[in-house]
């Protein structure tokens, strides 16, 4: 129950945070809409995000987590706390140096992340203007994300996961109440991301404190948790680059191709990021200290039932939310996101990416769910070296994909140069969405193959697939014959289309509900984990 109980409360405050993305994203589609502008933003944004989930909530929470909950498991609350703030010493020492030569090579960091800027001189110095701004961000959200951690060990998880919600307001209040002070007004986007990573970091500090665990950092590269942070983060720094030098890739692929193409993907993966968010990553985080703290006690059979317990709680949540928002894609996109300057036209082409995202949520959801399994066993290797092959496939598909669905447009006439026939036709840009697609569902395999020597891949719930299936099936057709087409709620008001649209949701939920139930899936199955024994 405590694991089901946390993972609720983590959704719950996901789900603040979701909403309040969601109307983030409305207000800015509406005041700025698709334009190169935009790009710029969403650029300057994305590359200390880059960095954010390389070095903090990628390879440093992957090895600092597991180590923490060991010294936790200990019960030496001294050296818990020496661990603490030696860690918080040696980050912060590294987020300085990196922020410093981010903000001084601006410009080279927008050539080197996005060169079809290079075309637009206005637009490239736009966005380096913004990362000055933005990449300072890093070092606050990093801290963030290392109090975060903290607090997840010692089992709170609402407030951590609460904090992203701070970003989406203000980047509200930038948008609505200070836009008009600058010149180009997407500049305030940049400031209020700023401003949002020094809330962040303050607003969880009382807690820390509250628990004695409030860091005061010092110097710790000689600590031995610290070493052994270190040890653990080698394999997933590489790895984790690899990740985040495909994600970047994906912005220099759409750089390439028509103007709005990276604010089309952006929106589609924002929200498939809702589900995901909302289910994937609250099991993940959640699992995470548990399955670090049984493997230190030597419980094998809880850790194995642990695991079973989130891959069928996944799979009963995660199937029916990419069904459903596959099929849900075109009237979500027009209800959240068709108001002022975002364009019909935009709302099909984000839709279309959404789609093919949808594709792979099982699989993203899949990988949350299996990676802690080696992550809590300090066993940092094995995940990166999987993630890795996942990612090379991903790169190699973005080029494959992009070419043939490119050629395809343009009817096979290339005789005006690649570039520019890359960047005449709209639709390219799904391509992408379908390459991180594909590479997911290698992902998770892979990491549920490599678990089977080791006696620990869960046990794949037929029978509880043999119900899901059918009742996403039901729920499709369900769905797809109530809903109006994209046109007519587009006639609609934002409270017209907003109450079809939740009528919709609301239908498809009880159907699948109904129809599971019918098949014999019954709620006190995902309530905890079944006890085994071995």
């Amino acid at each position: 129950m405590s694991l089901l109980r946390s993972t609720f409360h983590f959704g719950s405050m996901t789900l603040v945070s979701r909403i309040l993305g969601f109307v983030r994203d409305v207000v800015l589609a509406r005041a700025f809409g698709a334009s190169a502008a935009t790009d710029a933003f969403f650029v300057a944004f994305k590359i200390p995000n880059f960095l954010r989930r390389l070095f903090a909530e990628g390879s440093f929470s992957l090895a600092f987590v597991p180590v923490l909950a060991e010294y936790r498991e200990r019960g030496d609350q001294a050296a818990l706390k020496s661990l603490i703030d030696a860690t918080a010493g040696t980050l912060l020492a590294v987020l300085l140096v990196i922020t410093a030569l981010g903000v001084a090579a601006a410009p080279w960091v927008i050539r080197l992340f996005a060169p079809g800027f290079m075309a637009e001189p206005e637009q490239l110095a736009l966005a380096a203007d913004m990362l000055r701004i933005t990449f300072t961000y890093l070092l606050f959200i990093a801290l963030t994300a290392l109090a975060g951690g903290i607090l997840n060990t010692l089992g709170r998880f609402a407030l951590p996961a609460l904090t992203p919600a701070l970003l989406n307001i203000s980047l509200i209040v930038a948008a609505l109440g200070f836009s008009g002070f600058f010149a180009e007004p997407v500049k305030a986007l940049a400031w209020g991301v700023l401003v949002a990573g020094v809330v962040q970091l303050a607003v969880q500090l009382p807690l820390l404190a509250r628990h004695g665990v409030l860091p005061r950092p010092r110097a710790g590269f000689a600590h031995p948790g610290v070493k052994r942070i270190l040890r653990l983060m080698i394999p997933t720094l590489f790895g984790s680059s690899v990740a985040q030098i495909n994600l970047l890739l994906d912005v220099l692929i759409a750089s390439l191709l028509i103007s709005g193409s990276l604010t089309w993907l952006y929106y589609a993966d924002r929200l498939m990021e809702f589900p995901l968010g909302l289910f994937g990553v609250a099991l993940s985080t959640v699992i995470l200290p548990s399955l670090a703290a049984l493997h230190a006690r030597r419980r094998a059979d809880r850790f194995r039932a642990t695991l079973n317990w989130a891959v069928l709680l996944g799979l009963v949540i995660g199937l029916p939310a990419a069904v459903g928002l596959g099929v849900l894609a075109e009237a979500v996109t027009v209800t959240l996101f068709h108001y002022g300057a975002f364009s019909l036209d935009d709302v099909a082409m984000a839709a279309l990416a959404l789609m093919v995202y949808c594709l792979g949520l099982p699989a993203f959801i899949g990988v949350k769910i299996l990676a802690p399994a080696y992550f809590s066993r300090q066993d940092t290797r094995t995940p990166v070296r999987i993630a890795i092959i996942a990612l090379v496939a991903n790169m190699l598909l973005n080029v494959v994909f992009v070419l043939a669905l490119t050629h395809h447009l343009a009817d096979g006439d290339f005789s005006a140069g690649l570039l520019a026939t890359l960047a005449a036709h709209p639709g390219a840009h799904v391509a992408l969405a379908l390459a991180s697609s594909v590479s997911a569902w290698i992902n998770a395999a892979l990491l549920w193959r490599n678990l089977k020597p080791v006696g620990l891949a869960p046990q794949l719930p037929w029978a509880d697939l043999a119900r899901v299936v059918p009742g996403c099936l039901a729920m499709l057709g369900v769905i797809a014959w109530f809903m109006p087409g994209v046109t007519t709620l587009a006639e609609l008001g934002a409270g017209g289309r907003a109450l079809w649209l939740s009528a919709g949701i609301m239908l498809g939920a009880v159907t699948y509900a109904t129809v599971v139930y019918a098949l014999g899936l019954r709620p006190r199955s995902l309530v905890r984990p079944a006890e085994e024994v071995g």
